[in-house]
């Protein structure tokens, strides 16, 4: 078969097809270029889930007539200079507006701040009308038709509208979050609208754009991240461990002002929670990385979701060691939910009760209520030589004929030491069923699990020990060779000296394998060819040697859990402070190993809530 030139058409169908995989995708790039354009305010519409509408309005900059052939045209961009290393925008390719112009009926309006009218341009199919004049304010707007009509193969790989509609909504939330200064509206036929009010372009501002998008539990159960390495910035904020979500959706990354979902990311964010989560749970994040642009690859992937970092392990240090820090500097904070449940608890239980003590329908307890009341005052007016009092002496008795105390409240009669109540646990005043400590600070109520508290306090212990000295190694009997491939047999050499301090030996043996002299001797018996090709695949996954020490990690959390306070030991009320005293001193003890929380605070105006004091 000859060789020959495929068409201009074919060309831009198969570049739609890198580009732009739904109609989320068409509504990334047209929102991506209003901002570049400088935009204050976009508005996006859209209907059937974007299929049959996306129109994108914006108060940007605009673009001459003149140039609205070349904005349609392949490889035709305003923002990037000689330098393909310095990308300071987020487009720059010049594929988007063609790419959807070929497989959509597209129509771009535009005026530049000092001209005098608007200029018009349509593309369907790929097949160009020529521009002319038409009326417009200062701006843009895109209006793209029946998108893939042109491919309607592609429409079979569609999801419902609905799960279009989202895709689309989940985009604009994400760019919206680096903008908090850019006024965002998002409505249509088929969705609920969407309102960003503009914020400053401060902290403050940013954390009020990020609660307009998370909600406000985000910023009430969050850490602020601020750090720095080697002309690397990070800020943003990041959730305690209580506060947690089923999947990772709500981790929003950006480099350089760009969305990015990156797996070297990922995997740091994972690896800064790893011991204070559940394995089934995921950190809330919004995290913003600045970097000189020549120092990260944003050109690797036509649709620009990936990036690649020059030095990648300053990266991923940089965000575990910020959130490990920030994590570490909270001291004891529980999550705002845990209380939420606890009322709502408390409130489906009071629903719960039956309306009526007595008979049968919804008012028949509160009638007979009334009937006592009424003939009990009756009986107190008609014996006036009885003293008021007698009631009050009648109930007295029996509350001292009743035991109150049990053998699990010995701390709540206890007198509370001077400021112990300003501390964050305060004082321990109950111990119930063998395995809560009910503890009272100036404001709120904690109830602790003392078994969850105490293992993560020996935890604690047992991994400090691990970092503060070489772990004990065994010697094997017999030197156990394992075959890898030549470049992961290099990287595990490379990083000997790392496994050696963990208790791993291991060396070179020859091309396409080591030998291992020595494993950790917490681990007992353990698969060492297995273990070293799970280090290998860590190695070349992230380029780090956190594989080893989870494993050791893990061990140490079964260690932890065996040897803390079992549930159904009854404490003494100076054990209760004590491990109260510990929690607080102690990073991360507000979630056990297992991710856990360990605690739980009702505040005293919930609880007057509860009874109905507020």
């Amino acid at each position: 078969m000859s060789i020959h030139q495929l068409s201009e058409t074919m060309i831009n169908q198969i570049a739609a097809g890198e580009v732009i995989e739904r109609p989320a995708s068409v509504v990334k790039e047209l929102v991506e270029n209003a901002l570049d354009a400088g935009a204050t305010r976009v508005e996006i519409a859209t209907a059937g889930g974007g299929l049959n509408l996306i129109r994108v309005s914006d108060d940007g900059d605009g673009i001459a007539q003149p140039e609205l052939a070349l904005a349609i045209a392949r490889h035709c961009t305003s923002k990037l200079s000689h330098d393909i290393h310095d990308i300071r925008s987020l487009g720059f390719r010049g594929e988007a507006l063609p790419s959807i112009g070929s497989v959509a009926r597209l129509t771009i309006r535009s005026r530049t701040g000092d001209a005098s009218s608007a200029a018009e341009i349509a593309v369907e199919g790929g097949r160009i009308t020529p521009a002319k004049p038409a009326a417009a304010n200062r701006g843009t707007s895109v209006e793209v038709r029946d998108l893939f009509f042109a491919t309607p193969a592609r429409l079979k790989f569609m999801k419902g509208q609905r799960a279009e509609s989202s895709a689309i909504t989940d985009v604009v939330k994400r760019i919206s979050i680096a903008f908090p200064a850019v006024h965002f509206t998002l409505s249509g036929s088929d969705r609920t609208t969407l309102d960003l009010h503009p914020a400053s372009l401060n902290a403050h501002g940013r954390l009020v754009r990020i609660a307009q998008v998370m909600g406000t539990e985000f910023p009430e159960n969050s850490l602020a991240i601020d750090a720095a390495r080697e002309q690397v910035g990070l800020s943003g904020h990041v959730s305690i461990p209580s506060f947690t979500r089923a999947n990772a959706l709500q981790q929003y990354v950006y480099v350089n002002g760009r969305p990015v979902r990156d797996k070297l990311i990922a995997s740091a964010i994972r690896g800064a929670y790893a011991d204070v989560l559940p394995r089934d749970r995921h950190a809330v994040v919004v995290l913003f990385l600045s970097l000189n642009p020549k120092d990260v690859d944003v050109n690797v992937h036509p649709a620009k979701a990936d990036v690649r970092f020059r030095d990648p392990g300053l990266v991923r240090g940089l965000i575990v060691g910020a959130v490990r820090e920030a994590l570490a500097n909270a001291g004891i904070r529980p999550a705002s939910t845990g209380a939420a449940a606890m009322m709502g608890a408390f409130r489906a239980a009071h629903q719960r009760q039956p309306h009526a003590m007595s008979g049968s329908g919804p008012r028949a307890g509160l009638d007979r209520y009334r009937v006592t009341s009424r003939e009990m005052a009756g009986d107190i007016w008609q014996s006036p030589q009885r003293p008021l009092g007698g009631l009050g002496e009648t109930r007295q008795a029996a509350f001292e004929s009743a035991s109150l105390e049990s053998a699990d409240t010995r701390a709540s009669f206890s007198e509370l030491p001077a400021g112990v109540e300003q501390l964050a646990l305060g004082a321990a005043r109950a111990q119930i069923h063998s395995n809560y400590i009910v503890a009272q600070t100036q404001e709120s109520l904690i109830i602790v699990d003392q078994h969850a508290a105490h293992e993560r306090l020996v935890y604690e212990a047992l991994k400090q020990a691990l970092e503060s000295r070489e772990v004990p190694a065994q010697m094997l009997l017999l030197p156990e060779i394992v075959d890898l491939p030549e470049e992961d047999a290099e990287r595990l050499a490379v990083h000997a000296e790392t496994f050696r301090r963990f208790g791993l030996g291991l060396e070179r043996f020859g091309p396409g394998a080591v030998i291992v002299r020595e494993t950790p001797a917490m681990l007992g018996e353990t698969d060492v060819t297995q273990l070293v090709r799970d280090l290998a695949d860590e190695l070349a996954d992230a380029d780090t040697a956190d594989a080893l020490k989870a494993r050791l990690d893990r061990v140490a959390s079964t260690m932890a859990c065996h040897g803390s306070v079992r549930s159904g030991r009854l404490m003494k009320p100076e054990e209760m402070n004590a491990l109260l005293r510990q929690m607080e001193a102690t990073p991360g003890s507000g979630t056990c190993n297992h991710g856990r929380p360990t605690y739980i605070e009702l505040k005293l105006s919930d609880i007057e809530r509860l009874f109905g004091r507020r």
